[in-house]
């Protein structure tokens, strides 16, 4: 099956280079219906090679995506992250390389120990953007400063672009490693944020963190309205493709 998937391979100045995308919801997540199975091949088609999957207070999306992958034999393209973003009593935070769910509702600092426990990475996701309903608190932000890992510096889904440069400026200030996320809800906004960097295959938080200090941070940005509407017209248009041929279909 896997030889009838897209491949889009990229390269500049003769290095093969991929895009990693840290930041985006699947089936899993209450809010989003893109289902693990079209995963993959979207990846291929974006030269997409590293997603991180973080479901809404959920952890399961990863390994069972990391099984779609398997099954595909795409190992040695394709490198799934599991993860979660964790809605704690101030926020959300982003934990990274999770062998387990965290549950909600902790504070930032027992939700930070958490991940630590399971040698997983700290993602401090569209912190700064005061438009955001469940951004990290600043007074938290402040609190776990010295915790956070990564930062993400570019999301799709902000309010304005002016807090992803806000968001470089505090990570580039603490010389922390900075990421891209799409944020996505749909399969077709996974890979608009990114860090592009050369290709190789991430299993674990040290080769997750070199290549992003050897990538570049890139994305599109979408007004958060028109996302909104495009992902309900991207739902629909779905659920018709899907119906429409079995409509009076006999049976």
């Amino acid at each position: 099956m896997s030889g009838r998937l897209p491949n889009n391979v990229v390269w500049r100045e003769g290095v093969q280079v991929m895009r990693m995308d840290l930041h985006l919801h699947t089936e899993v997540s209450h809010d989003c219906r893109t289902p693990l199975r079209d995963i993959p091949g979207w990846m291929l088609r974006s030269n997409t090679r590293v997603i991180a999957v973080t479901d809404h207070d959920q952890q399961r999306g990863g390994p069972e995506l990391q099984g779609v992958v398997r099954d595909l034999g795409l190992d040695d393209r394709l490198s799934v992250i599991a993860g979660e973003e964790v809605t704690t009593s101030e926020g959300e935070l982003i934990g990274l390389f999770l062998s387990e769910r965290i549950p909600p509702q902790l504070s930032p600092e027992d939700t930070v120990c958490a991940i630590r426990e399971q040698g997983g990475l700290v993602l401090l996701q569209h912190g700064f953007d005061p438009f955001k309903r469940y951004r990290l608190r600043p007074e938290a932000t402040a609190r776990i400063a010295h915790e956070v890992d990564i930062v993400e510096t570019f999301n799709s889904r902000l309010s304005r672009p002016h807090w992803n440069r806000v968001a470089a400026t505090w990570a580039q200030g603490r010389g922390l490693p900075m990421s891209g996320g799409s944020d996505a809800h749909t399969l077709r906004d996974i890979g608009e944020a990114w860090v592009e960097t050369p290709f190789r295959r991430i299993e674990t938080p040290q080769q997750l963190l070199d290549a992003l200090r050897e990538g570049t941070v890139g994305g599109q940005w979408t007004h958060p309205v028109y996302a909104y509407g495009r992902k309900q017209w991207r739902v629909l248009n779905g659920r018709l493709r899907r119906d429409g041929p079995h409509q009076g279909a006999p049976r």
